[in-house]
């Protein structure tokens, strides 16, 4: 079952965040990963929306999600993502009815 890593993002640096960006896709896409949004500033129907920015990543299951998130190559730009932005991570299995 898909599993997907969700982050809402408030972005306050954003030419370090640049270079946060740069670096990602090809990590996620080393873990079997794509992302599904990526940045899209959403058109509010009802209710107040958390954060500018949202990022879905999907992956083939959990345990890849959590593998990708746990790596030594990501581990190593969450310091730069922190750095220029502030926000939400989590992590959800998708549902197959």
């Amino acid at each position: 079952m898909p599993a997907y890593v969700v982050g809402t993002i408030e972005i306050t640096d954003p030419e370090a965040y640049r270079k946060y960006t740069a670096e990602t896709p090809g990590a996620i896409a080393r873990w079997g990963g794509r992302f599904v949004i990526r940045g899209a500033e959403p058109e509010v129907l009802e209710g107040e929306w958390p954060a500018r920015r949202l990022v879905v990543i999907e992956f083939p299951d959990r345990a890849t999600a959590r593998a990708f998130y746990d790596s030594d190559e990501y581990q190593a730009l969450i310091p730069l993502r922190q750095a220029a932005s502030t926000g939400t991570l989590a992590l959800f299995e998708g549902y197959e009815g």
